[in-house]
């Protein structure tokens, strides 16, 4: 088992920290607004190591429920289930502890975001099975990457108000975006697969929808920072988030495999750069 630990790892994907990353910062912006700029060190450790776990547990049902397209794309053969270095009930069991773990972790925590939590481990669940079905499984990712969103107001504050699920729509807007241009990487070997993916349901206009998207999840941003009269740090946040949007726009328009996955990539520091904006509000405004 020790020998195989680097490949439970490569499973994980504690190799690539980004999707972590994308989960991390719309969870972070949702506690600090929640709690007005102090969340408790409690609640950051905890959503902190629930998101990586969760994020986890979803990449190792996702190559289980992949594992047959898997061999058919030159991006993902080698992963470690479709190679047939784990068995498949391996990724499975290894799922299901690293969930149980997270949900263990919320156990001090009250009853409402108990009962979210249940409702997020579905989400992140079912996700990989909608690539067969649904034109834009990336709506749906956009659900589960950010339904740490209202598990943070309901801990902070008891309850789920309006401005969580306008930041959770802001989310999804924002996955479509980016897991848009992850799908441009893909696009070839989908359409051979037949896999169901947002990137071949735009077509043509995928680079607009992307931009599309993007544009949402600013306008969503911007309304909050009005609405909460947040100053101008915020402001310099969000330009710089928009910033990189147009920088994506730069990167995606010659559809250019790895330039889309750069892009993709570097939605890292967009979302750092809103979470920023956030935080040095409430340090400093």
């Amino acid at each position: 088992m020790f020998a195989r630990l680097p490949l439970f790892m490569r499973l994980v994907r504690l190799d690539k920290p980004i999707g972590s990353l994308l989960l991390l910062w719309p969870t972070l912006n949702a506690l600090w607004i929640a709690s007005d700029g102090r969340p408790s060190p409690m609640l950051l450790v905890i959503f902190t190591v629930g998101t990586i776990l969760m994020r986890s547990a979803g990449c190792a049902i996702n190559d289980y429920a992949d594992r047959d397209f898997d061999r058919h794309v030159k991006r993902t053969a080698e992963r470690p289930i479709t190679s047939g270095k784990i068995r498949a009930w391996e990724a499975v069991a290894l799922a299901a502890a690293l969930a149980l773990v997270a949900f263990l972790l919320i156990l001090p925590l009250n009853t409402l975001t108990k009962e979210l939590s249940v409702f997020a481990l579905f989400v992140a669940g079912t996700y990989p099975f909608t690539k067969r079905f649904f034109a834009i499984p990336q709506a749906y990712l956009g659900i589960a990457f950010g339904f740490g969103i209202p598990m943070a107001f309901a801990a902070v504050q008891n309850q789920v108000p309006m401005l969580a699920w306008i930041m959770l729509a802001a989310n999804v807007f924002w996955s479509v975006a980016y897991d848009t241009e992850y799908a441009m990487v893909d696009r070839d070997d989908d359409i051979k697969i037949g896999i169901r993916t947002s990137a071949l349901t735009f077509g043509r206009h995928d680079v607009l929808a992307v931009m599309l998207c993007y544009a949402a999840t600013l306008a969503i941003y911007a309304g909050i920072g009005v609405t909460l009269g947040f100053g101008w740090l915020y402001w310099l946040g969000w330009l710089a988030a928009a910033g990189c949007a147009v920088y994506h726009y730069g990167l995606i328009r010659g559809r250019d495999r790895m330039a889309c996955f750069a892009a993709f990539k570097h939605n890292n520091w967009l979302g750092g750069m809103l979470f920023a904006g956030i935080a040095l509000h409430y340090a400093f405004g």
